[in-house]
């Protein structure tokens, strides 16, 4: 890539997506290609640190480790069941807010959908901050954010309201059996 391809620390492809720029050193511990996008993922030590949606391009690697292989495969059961549930060790890395939001974010059962005023009720809060929280979840599927939507339709999906991103958004949620009228 050329020096005119990187803004802001990410960097615009043409699928418009946005994929953050790792940090010198830091590279995917693997790359899965899903039917929606290729999953980046990142470990460090013990821990899931990262999920990606990267471009349904973008070239898969294998697993470089043992957490990123599990990662991998149970990627892979929830793909053939939408009911699997994932067990990978990661830790919440956010602020507190944040933290609150994921975890009623988990609770959400598969094949259902909260919005995010509904959230934000649950924690005493608005729905835009709620959004927020969920566009800074770094392990989607793990940490379901797109079980969240708008009060009046899908809602958006990695800050966008269109495009790629929506997409994946709805095809997780039909993969979930989650009723149209809340996708």
């Amino acid at each position: 890539m050329l020096p005119r391809d990187f803004r802001d620390g990410a960097v615009q492809l043409q699928s418009r997506l946005k994929i953050e720029r790792a940090a010198p050193g830091e590279l995917f511990d693997a790359k899965l290609a899903t039917p929606f996008a290729v999953l980046g993922i990142r470990t460090a030590g013990e821990l899931v640190t990262h999920i990606e949606y990267l471009p349904r391009g973008v070239a898969t690697l294998e697993p470089t480790n043992k957490l990123a292989a599990k990662a991998c495969r149970q990627i892979e059961k929830y793909l053939a069941d939408p009911q699997f549930e994932f067990d990978l060790p990661f830790e919440y890395r956010g602020t507190p807010f944040q933290q609150r939001v994921w975890r009623a974010i988990q609770a959400i059962p598969r094949g259902k959908t909260l919005t995010y005023l509904e959230v934000a009720r649950q924690l005493q809060s608005a729905p835009r901050p709620v959004g927020g929280a969920c566009g800074a979840n770094r392990l989607p599927l793990v940490i379901p954010c797109h079980r969240v939507v708008a009060s009046g339709g899908i809602g958006g999906f990695m800050h966008a309201r269109g495009g790629e991103p929506i997409q994946i958004k709805q095809w997780l949620l039909r993969h979930e059996n989650v009723p149209a009228n809340r996708a």
